[in-house]
């Protein structure tokens, strides 16, 4: 696929990263809380300006073992992002991620934006089979595969040793089929509907959020 994909939900513009992006990246990936269950550590000032710049360049999916990670853009600022990796050619996989700022957590954001990532990864790109993975102690990024319609395939135990400890590792997936057929029945309602327009996701003014 070309770069420069950006995509268009009812609340959110997800798009590549760009300069202006360093402090709100820096105001949800220097908390602990966020990346607690990622293979990420807190970030200072220097280091989210190092991963703004590696992430800048992932805006294309061209060839196997590409990541596409796009920020989520709701009201003018970034407030969270989310990822495709292609994994497979030969078998038509690849896998989801996806982090927000707390103060978007409970509002339907990151529903939205892994909705349309999804979207993308079963339409443009041609995906047969898109998962997702979590720590097993990360009950809202489980809940919300679930939820999306994604199916617990595998619970490992002592999967690896994260952070200090040995972690348990969910896996979940959907086929292109089943997400189609998906979005037809529920998934729409959900993401652009219901959830979203009882719960507004506030809004993040500046200056940047205190990180």
């Amino acid at each position: 696929m070309s770069s420069g994909i950006r995509l268009r939900t009812p609340r959110l513009l997800l798009r590549p990263f760009a300069v202006g992006d360093l402090e709100d990246l820096h105001a949800y990936r220097s908390r602990p809380e966020v990346v607690r269950y990622l293979d990420a550590e807190v970030l200072d000032r220097r280091g989210t300006a190092d991963l703004l710049r590696r992430r800048m360049v992932l805006d294309r999916l061209v060839e196997p073992g590409d990541t596409l990670v796009l920020a989520a853009e709701l009201d003018g600022r970034v407030v969270g992002d989310v990822s495709l990796a292609w994994t497979s050619a030969e078998h038509r996989q690849g896998e989801i991620g996806f982090a927000f700022h707390p103060r978007v957590h409970g509002h339907g954001v990151a529903a939205e934006a892994t909705t349309a990532l999804l979207d993308l990864a079963t339409g443009p790109v041609g995906l047969h089979r898109v998962s997702g993975r979590c720590d097993a102690r990360n009950t809202a990024s489980a809940r919300l595969l679930a939820r999306l319609g994604l199916r617990q395939e595998a619970h490992l135990v002592h999967h690896e040793w994260f952070k200090g400890a040995w972690g348990d590792e969910l896996v979940f997936a959907v086929l292109d089929d089943e997400w189609r057929e998906l979005r037809s029945r529920v998934v729409p309602a959900r993401s652009a509907g219901a959830d979203a327009a009882a719960r507004p996701a506030p809004a993040l003014r500046r200056p940047a959020l205190p990180s």
